[in-house]
């Protein structure tokens, strides 16, 4: 078999440890994973109770086109049906941007350390990549706009950053906009959008009037806790939309996913909550990483990037042989670090416990 000789450079992305399997390999009774960034509170009741109400249409293809979802989405962010494109996770979405607007003779422009699936698509599309280095963690906007160029066709903003966890304000990203040329999209992703606090994070909904050559990406996997499902949304101008849709696989979305969706949708107390909670137990593990003297970037996300100054390999099996998954650094660009996901407030005593035995361990 000889497959396309491009895709065997492009990165098999790897997901954090199944559960089940850490229990296996460890012979363990309880795990606690924090590497996938999941909301460990789960999904509004709401969401529970319509799944369980369509399970009598299992045997009946999904709604294309998700027209339920895509009018009271529509209605919630203020924009037009068609200014909606659905995905299997916001990841299909970004797919599906690199198919229909990268190929060989182009290029793309993207930070790095950055979301891993910008990258590998691009590759599989056989476009060039320019990536440039974050500044402190965060997107260099302005050395991002000048690596653009005739061939670019496709800039990646990952707002906030995964890994990273930061954000590029309001008016950073402004000036960043003014400066790219109106043929070439800029993709923001806004995959951690409702557990932003900062007052300087820009909405970008009402910037798509003034900027028609954005795509904001967001999704229902993260506060609204339905990563199993997998649903993303991008939205942009229906040119843009109607582009995407020709490379869109038919029935991506699932009947279910459409159902929890919308119900998740409804419940904007429970992501109040969330996001609430989500930030107690960021201070929760923050202040015992001043207390360590650890450096960690700000997040506006449910993560958080910290520098252990340890092999990340190492430390990631000693947490894993206590029964704690979480992500290490190294694969994500930041040797030394650990990503933890933000967890209920148990779970972050827990891991602050086995790590404060590998930090003790380090200053002996």
């Amino acid at each position: 078999m000889l497959p396309k000789q491009r895709i065997l450079g492009a990165p098999v992305y790897q997901p954090g440890k199944p559960i089940d399997d850490v229990k296996r390999e460890f012979g363990l009774t309880e795990v606690i994973k924090l590497a996938s960034n999941e909301n460990p509170f789960g999904c509004s009741p709401k969401a529970k109770e319509a799944i369980a109400a369509q399970l009598d249409t299992l045997a009946i293809y999904p709604d294309g086109a998700s027209l339920m979802l895509r009018w009271e989405l529509a209605e919630f962010l203020g924009v037009k049906p068609a200014q909606l494109i659905f995905g299997n996770g916001s990841d299909e979405v970004v797919q599906m941007i690199a198919r229909a607007y990268l190929e060989q003779g182009t290029n793309t422009v993207m930070a790095t350390p950055t979301f891993s699936q910008y990258r590998s698509n691009a590759i599989i599309e056989g476009a060039e990549l320019i990536e440039v280095p974050l500044k402190n963690g965060v997107h260099d906007l302005e050395a991002m706009a000048a690596a653009i160029n005739d061939q670019t066709r496709v800039v990646w903003v990952c707002n906030p950053n995964n890994p990273s966890g930061t954000i590029v304000t309001r008016d950073e990203l402004e000036a960043f906009l003014q400066k790219v040329p109106k043929d070439v999209l800029v993709v923001l992703d806004e995959a951690y959008y409702e557990y932003v606090v900062d007052p300087a994070y820009p909405q970008t909904v009402p910037m798509l009037e003034h900027y028609p050559n954005l795509i904001i990406l967001r999704t229902f996997s993260k506060i609204y806790g339905l990563a199993a499902l997998r649903i993303g949304y991008g939205i942009a101008s229906e040119e843009i939309v109607g582009h995407l849709d020709h490379v869109r696989e038919p029935f991506n979305t699932n009947t279910l996913a459409q159902a929890a969706a919308r119900a998740a949708l409804q419940d904007q107390a429970f992501v109040e909550e969330c996001r609430k909670r989500n930030r107690e137990g960021m201070k929760q593990l923050t202040d015992r990483f001043d207390e360590w003297g650890l450096s960690y970037f700000p997040s506006q996300t449910n993560f958080v990037l910290v520098d252990l100054q340890q092999d990340s390999d190492a430390v990631f099996r000693k947490l894993l042989e206590q029964g704690i998954i979480v992500r290490s650094g190294r694969a994500l660009g930041f040797p030394g670090y650990q990503r933890i996901t933000v967890g209920s407030a148990e779970q972050n005593e827990k891991v602050l416990q086995a790590l404060g035995s590998i930090v003790a361990g380090a200053l002996k």
